[in-house]
């Protein structure tokens, strides 16, 4: 998401840091090509217009030409801005309601509303510890209510079994009598869709809504559909009380015209975004976050966030003991390459850390193409148990083996051992700095380390 817009921002930055002086001149033309970048990644006209404007007045202050450093105090402006136009923080769920907690979700057919429900009921169970049942609707799309049942069966949450013949206020009713009598928190309603906003379907959600104390009314929109997800979200925050937002395939929306819209038109917030087709592919809206990776300066709070869920920490630490006693094994990097594929391999890595947008297509070429990880996790596999702590011992014949057995070549082998060989030997640098005090000050480490150490990942 935004890496078109990020691209041609930074670019423009780029331009602003490396003049010594910036005058009335060269800001009005930084700002057009600002301009130009919102309106192609899809933002409103409105939106962008009054998005320059306020730049603009905030930048033409003697304090900002008079500055040592213009070029950063106007990219601090343009940070500023862009975290206030997509709502200045983060807005949580409300769970401030006598259980069970009523939710729906309401938007048109094909917004991803159903998927939405499961990773919103999952994210309830695994961060908020509640206790969740799901319930679908949608009696007029074929199988609509059997797709969350399987859902729920999936992923191991409560769902509503299927109902014949009843209308969906019947609905609500009989899932709100098992959630108080099975003592759930939160119960999720999954509404009916249309393919465009017509008086039926408002007028099913409205009754829902005047029926039940719905503490959230959840508008589920299709971050690919840029404007019209926009035109969408407006119509139905005209015509219900919505909560808030989730936009989906934010994944496959490279321009994000929808998210930088989507607030200032609706005056509603995003809460959450999904950001791929697996359960967990789901994260909360941080207005300050996207602002950081829209303008290239990355994302490492959520990158860290990420790796908590992923890193088991009993694994961590047993890892963390091999390094100080220098007894690292391609056992165990084959465990760190499942791991960093578990967080999306090195794409998922790119988007959170700072100033790789221009690696960007080198980077992707070089890792994601080759498939190196499968490469060399099939490598490691057709090792024996010896030959993965001892990999001094793999020579001629013992490579010819492990080649065909993987499907690899020998020179495919012989660069894995090389930078295995070198990652070990900063293994062990590393475990004579048993309280890697010396290391942390030399800078070996990095900032990313100094987090990951904050939040006990290592």
């Amino acid at each position: 998401m935004f890496t078109g817009l990020s691209e041609k921002i930074t670019g423009v930055f780029k331009k602003l840091k490396g003049q010594g002086v910036i005058n009335e001149s060269s800001l009005k033309e930084a700002l057009r090509e600002i301009r130009v970048a919102l309106l192609e990644a899809d933002v409103s006209i409105s939106v962008a217009k009054e998005f320059i404007e306020k730049i603009n007045q905030k930048s033409l202050g003697k304090e900002v030409f008079k500055s040592i450093t213009p070029g950063q105090m106007i990219i601090k402006i343009v940070n500023d801005e862009l975290i206030d136009l997509l709502g200045s923080k983060n807005s949580e769920i409300n769970l401030k309601a006598k259980s069970p907690v009523l939710m729906m979700m309401v938007g048109l057919q094909g917004s991803g509303k159903t998927t939405t429900t499961a990773k919103l009921a999952k994210w309830l169970e695994l961060n908020k510890k509640k206790k969740v049942l799901m319930a679908s609707l949608d009696i007029y799309r074929p199988a609509a209510q059997e797709q969350l049942i399987k859902l729920g069966e999936k992923n191991n949450i409560s769902t509503l079994s299927l109902q014949k013949n009843k209308k969906p206020l019947e609905i609500c009713k009989v899932a709100l009598e098992k959630a108080e009598s099975e003592q759930y928190d939160i119960l999720l309603f999954d509404s009916a869709g249309r393919n465009h906003i017509d008086k039926k379907m408002m007028d099913e959600v409205a009754l829902i809504s005047k029926k039940f104390n719905l503490t959230e009314t959840i508008l589920v929109g299709d971050s690919m559909t840029g404007q019209d997800a926009v035109n969408t979200a407006n119509s139905f925050s005209e015509k219900l009380d919505l909560t808030g937002i989730i936009l989906t395939r934010v994944d496959g929306d490279s321009r994000g015209g929808a998210a930088l819209s989507m607030r200032t038109v609706t005056k509603k917030p995003i809460k959450f975004l999904g950001i791929g087709e697996k359960i967990d592919d789901f994260e909360i809206f941080h207005p300050d976050r996207i602002a950081s990776r829209i303008l290239g300066m990355g994302d490492v709070v959520t990158l860290v966030e990420k790796a908590a869920k992923e890193i088991d920490k009993d694994e961590a630490e047993k890892l963390q003991n091999k390094i100080l006693k220098g007894r690292f094994s391609l056992s165990d990097y084959s465990k760190q390459l499942d791991q960093i594929s578990n967080m999306g391999g090195i794409k998922g890595f790119m988007k959170y850390l700072p100033g790789l947008s221009n690696f960007k297509d080198k980077i992707e070429e070089s890792l994601e193409n080759s498939e190196i990880f499968k490469t060399q996790k099939a490598i490691i596999s057709s090792m024996t148990k010896k030959e993965k702590f001892y990999p001094d011992i793999i020579k001629a014949s013992r490579k010819i083996r492990i080649s065909k057995g993987s499907g690899t070549s020998v020179q495919e082998i012989n660069k894995l051992l090389k930078q295995f060989k070198k990652m070990s030997q900063m293994m062990k640098k590393m475990g004579k700095n048993k309280n890697m005090d010396n290391l942390m000050r030399s800078g070996q480490l990095g900032d990313i380390q100094s987090l990951m150490n904050k939040n006990k990942l290592i």
